[in-house]
C-alpha cells in the first residue's frame, strides 16, 4: 500500500499550530506565530500548506509584489523529510505564480544550504546576488537566487 495522498491548499488559519511547530523543529531562528498571524492579514501573501490524511507536514510562505513571487519559507517537518514533498510545495508554488501571470521568482538560501540551492537550481533558479551577513542567528550569507517564470520551470532530470 502507497503513502496517502499529499494535498496542498492555502494556509488558514486553523493551521497556524502546526505550521509554527515545523517552524520550530527545522529552524534555528523559527517566525513567531505573529509572523505568521501577520501573512495571513496581508493581501499579498501566497501561503500554502501541504497535508497527508488531514494532518499538516509541511508549508511554504511566498509574497507576490508587482510581478514577482518572492519564496521567504519552505518547511517540512522533520519526518517527512527526503521524500519529495517540499519540491511538490515550490512546484505547486510557481505552477500558481505562473497562472497568475507573474515573471519572476526570487528567494534567498544559506550559503551553506547545499541540498536547498541544488532544488532551487533543478528548477531553473540561478545565483544573481549575495547578501552579506543575512541570517541574524549566525551572521551567515544568503545567495540570492531568480527564476524566469515565463520559461518552463519542470525539474531537470
Amino acid at each position: 500500500m502507497g503513502k496517502p495522498e499529499l494535498r496542498i491548499r492555502p494556509l488558514t488559519r486553523s493551521d497556524l499550530n502546526r505550521v509554527v511547530e515545523i517552524e520550530h523543529a527545522v529552524f534555528s531562528a523559527p517566525w513567531s506565530r505573529a509572523s505568521f498571524e501577520g501573512e495571513l492579514a496581508t493581501g499579498s501573501s501566497a501561503p500554502w500548506v501541504a497535508e497527508r490524511d488531514g494532518v499538516v507536514i509541511a508549508y511554504l510562505i511566498s509574497w507576490v509584489a508587482a510581478d514577482e513571487l518572492h519564496i521567504g519559507n519552505i518547511a517540512v517537518a522533520p519526518a517527512f523529510q527526503r521524500e519529495g514533498i517540499g519540491r511538490e510545495l515550490l512546484r505547486y508554488s510557481l505552477d500558481d505564480a505562473a497562472t497568475r501571470g507573474l515573471a519572476h521568482a526570487t528567494l534567498e538560501v544559506r550559503v551553506s544550504n547545499d541540498r536547498a540551492i541544488q532544488l532551487y537550481e533543478e528548477f531553473g533558479f540561478r545565483p544573481v546576488a549575495m547578501r552579506r551577513g543575512y541570517y541574524s542567528d549566525t551572521g551567515e550569507d544568503a545567495l540570492v537566487m531568480m527564476k524566469d517564470l515565463n520559461r518552463e520551470h519542470e525539474v531537470r532530470e
